[in-house]
C-alpha cells in the first residue's frame, strides 16, 4: 500500500525487516521516509521482545473471573482477551490439527459468571472468555500478576523454547482464526469491557519503554477511552521531548496505531494549538486532540506554553505523564520532585538530604485558570482514570490530566511496581485523586470531587488491620529514592519528616478547596 506520504508495504517488509533481523546498517539507504522522520503506523506489532526477559505470564483460566485488569494494566499490550460464542470458538479449534495445541487453545477459554453465566441467567448466549499472551511483546515485568492479585488467574514460568513456541501459536489463532468480541458482550458500564474492542487497540507495543513503564500504560488506556467512544481514527497526538517520544518513536518502531508527532521539549501545547486551528479549519473541529508530555516538560520549562494553551480555551486535552523526575535524561528533579527525593541535582550528601524544594502541584494551578477541566488520577484507579479521560474529551475547551506515572529504575521500585505503587501514592496523599469540572457550579465547592480518596475527612488513612496510619512515611519506606532519608534503625530523617508535613499541608488544602473540611 503506498500513500503520499510514504511506501507502508516497502518500509514493513524492507525497512523493518533488515532491523529485525540487524542488517539495517549495513544494507539500507537513506530514503524519503528518514529525510521526513517518517514511520507509518503501528509499526510496533512487526519488533519481537521475546529474546528479553527469562519469564512470562502463564495463564490459569480455571481461575480467571474476566474482570479484564491485566489486559488493562498491561504497558506492552502484551496480554489480551476475547469473548467468543461457543459454536463459533468449536469451528475455529475444529481446523486446528495439532490435538495438544487444540486441547490447549481450548482450556484457554473458560465460561465465567461475567461473560456467560449471569448472561444465561437473563436470557441471553453466554461467552467463552480467554486471555492470551504475545510473546513478541511481553517483557517480563509480571504487572499482570501482581494486578491479578488474589485472583490468582496468573504467573509467571520460565521460558522454553516448547513454551514459546506454544505461546507464539496460541496468539497467532487469537489474532488470525478469531472474530472481534461481538458488542453484545462489550458492558459499556463496565469501562475495563472497554480494552475488549477494536477500536480501544490503538497502542499495539513494541514501544522501546521500560519494563514495567507507568507512562505506557497511561497512554495505552487513554487511548482506549477516546478510541471506544469516538471510534479509532478520531484522534491525534501531539507529544513533547521526553520518555513518551523516544520508546514511542525507537526508528523504524512506532506502538501507535493514530496520527502522532513530536515537536520539542517545551511547545508541545503550542504546537497543538496550531494542529487544533488547523483541523478546525478543515472542518474537523469534533476530531480529539492530546499532548503528551512529562512533568519535566509540563511543570518546568514548557509550563508557559501549557498555560498558554489553557487559557486560550482550546479544545485541546493534556496528559502530563508525573514521574516526579526527568527519566529520559537521567534522573534529575523536575519541580514535580517530592521534598527529601534523591535524585541527580538534588543528591543526598553531608548538608542537603535530597530535594529541599516543595512540590509544584499542576492540578490546582491549572484549576486556577478560567474554566480548565483537571483531574489528577493513577491508572491504578481505572474507573476513575477512564472517567476523567471521558470527561476530559466530552468537555469543550481545554482540559489537563496529571496522571501518576511510576518509573522503576529512577523511583526505585521493582518491575512489577507500577500498579500497587500508585494505589499507594493515593492512600498516603503523596498523590490526592482530584477532579475540578467547571460543569459543576460556581464554586469551587461544587467543582472540586476528591472521591476516590480514602479517609476523605481524615489526615491520613488508617490500615484497617494494623491500625497504622498510611502516611508519607509509608510510602517513602517502599522506594529507592528515599533509601538514605532513613536511618540503620528504618528510622525517617527530619527531610522526611518535612515532607510529610508538605504532603498533609495539601491534602488540607484539597479538603478546603472541595468544602470537605
Amino acid at each position: 500500500m503506498k500513500t503520499n506520504l510514504i511506501d507502508i508495504d516497502f518500509f514493513n517488509n524492507e525497512i523493518v525487516g533488515a532491523y529485525n533481523d540487524g542488517t539495517a546498517e549495513k544494507c539500507l539507504s537513506a530514503d524519503e521516509s528518514v529525510a521526513r522522520s517518517l514511520i507509518p503506523p503501528g509499526t510496533g506489532i512487526l519488533r519481537d521482545f521475546s529474546y528479553i526477559a527469562p519469564e512470562l505470564p502463564e495463564f490459569l483460566p480455571e481461575n480467571c473471573v474476566g474482570c479484564m485488569e491485566c489486559v488493562t494494566e498491561c504497558p506492552d499490550t502484551a496480554i489480551l482477551g476475547k469473548v467468543v460464542e461457543e459454536e463459533v470458538l468449536e469451528t475455529a479449534l475444529s481446523g486446528v490439527e495439532d490435538l495438544n495445541l487444540k486441547n490447549h487453545l481450548d482450556a484457554n477459554f473458560v465460561r465465567t459468571n461475567k461473560y456467560y453465566d449471569s448472561r444465561l441467567k437473563q436470557g441471553k448466549e453466554g461467552g467463552k472468555f480467554g486471555i492470551f499472551i504475545d510473546p513478541t511483546k511481553c517483557k517480563g515485568c509480571g504487572e499482570c500478576v501482581d494486578v491479578c492479585g488474589d485472583h490468582n488467574a496468573l504467573k509467571m514460568i520460565g521460558k522454553t523454547e516448547e513454551i514459546l513456541a506454544t505461546s507464539r501459536k496460541s496468539f497467532d489463532f487469537f489474532v488470525k482464526k478469531l472474530p472481534a468480541t461481538p458488542e453484545k458482550f462489550i458492558d459499556e458500564r463496565i469501562l475495563t469491557d472497554m480494552m475488549l474492542s477494536e477500536n480501544a487497540m490503538l497502542y499495539v507495543g513494541g514501544a522501546g519503554s521500560c519494563m514495567g513503564c507507568g507512562e505506557a500504560t497511561a497512554i495505552r488506556m487513554m487511548l482506549a477511552a477516546t478510541g471506544f467512544v469516538y471510534g479509532k481514527n478520531s484522534l491525534g497526538i501531539a507529544a513533547s521531548t521526553g520518555c513518551n517520544s523516544v520508546f514511542g518513536a525507537t526508528y523504524p518502531y512506532n506502538p501507535y496505531k493514530v496520527p502522532w508527532s513530536n515537536s520539542l521539549f517545551e511547545n508541545s501545547p503550542t504546537f497543538a494549538m496550531g494542529i487544533r486551528s488547523r483541523w478546525n479549519q478543515r472542518g474537523e473541529a469534533d476530531k480529539k486532540l492530546w499532548v503528551l508530555g512529562g512533568d519535566g516538560a509540563m511543570f518546568d520549562i514548557g509550563f508557559q506554553a501549557l498555560s498558554r494553551m489553557l487559557t486560550s480555551g482550546m479544545d485541546i486535552n493534556v496528559m502530563v505523564l508525573d514521574t516526579q523526575v526527568y527519566s529520559n535524561t537521567g534522573g534529575q528533579t523536575s519541580t514535580a520532585s517530592f521534598v527529601s527525593q534523591e535524585a541527580k541535582m538534588s543528591s543526598f550528601g553531608k548538608k542537603l538530604h535530597g530535594k529541599v524544594e516543595r512540590r509544584k502541584e499542576i492540578a490546582q494551578i491549572a484549576t486556577m485558570h478560567p474554566d480548565i477541566f483537571v483531574a489528577q488520577t493513577t491508572t491504578a484507579h481505572i474507573n476513575h482514570f477512564y472517567k476523567a479521560v471521558m470527561a476530559a474529551n466530552e468537555y469543550k475547551g481545554a482540559s489537563i490530566i496529571n496522571v501518576y506515572t511510576p518509573c522503576m529504575p529512577e523511583h526505585g521500585i521493582s518491575d512489577d511496581a507500577s500498579y500497587q505503587q500508585s494505589r499507594l501514592a493515593v492512600n498516603s496523599r503523596a498523590f490526592p485523586l482530584f477532579i475540578h469540572d467547571p460543569r459543576k457550579g460556581e464554586k469551587l465547592s461544587e467543582r472540586i470531587d476528591l472521591k476516590g480518596n480514602p479517609a476523605l475527612k481524615d489526615d491520613w488513612y488508617v490500615h484497617p488491620k494494623t491500625k497504622e496510619p498510611i502516611d508519607f512515611i509509608t510510602f517513602a519506606r517502599t522506594e529507592g529514592r528515599f533509601a538514605k532519608n532513613f536511618d540503620k534503625e528504618g528510622n525517617p530523617g527530619k527531610e522526611l519528616l518535612v515532607a510529610r508535613e508538605d504532603r498533609v499541608k495539601n491534602w488540607r488544602l484539597l479538603q478546603e478547596l472541595a468544602g470537605i473540611i
